[in-house]
């Protein structure tokens, strides 16, 4: 049963990872999310994002929240999967 869930985790946080990385392409060409795929992209990953930017340091123009981000859920992937073996 636990190899169901971890599998069940794994998968989502390797989507949640694909969402963002969606988001940050898409905010090149839609930086206000004023489309209907922006809106449903940035309503799933805002939650997300949001608490890594409140700690992240102002780099200007430069958002590395999202970046950050992906690094955690890549942590948290590699935790998961080494707890199950």
């Amino acid at each position: 049963m636990g190899v169901e869930i971890a599998g069940l985790l794994i998968s989502v946080l390797n989507f949640l990872s694909l969402l963002i990385f969606a988001r940050a392409i898409f905010s090149w060409f839609d930086p206000g999310f004023s489309s209907r795929i922006g809106k449903i992209l940035y309503d799933i990953t805002e939650p997300i994002i949001a608490p890594v930017r409140q700690v992240m340091p102002n780099f200007g123009m430069l958002d590395l929240s999202v970046f950050v981000t992906l690094i955690l859920l890549m942590i948290l992937r590699t935790l998961v999967a080494s707890a199950v073996g």
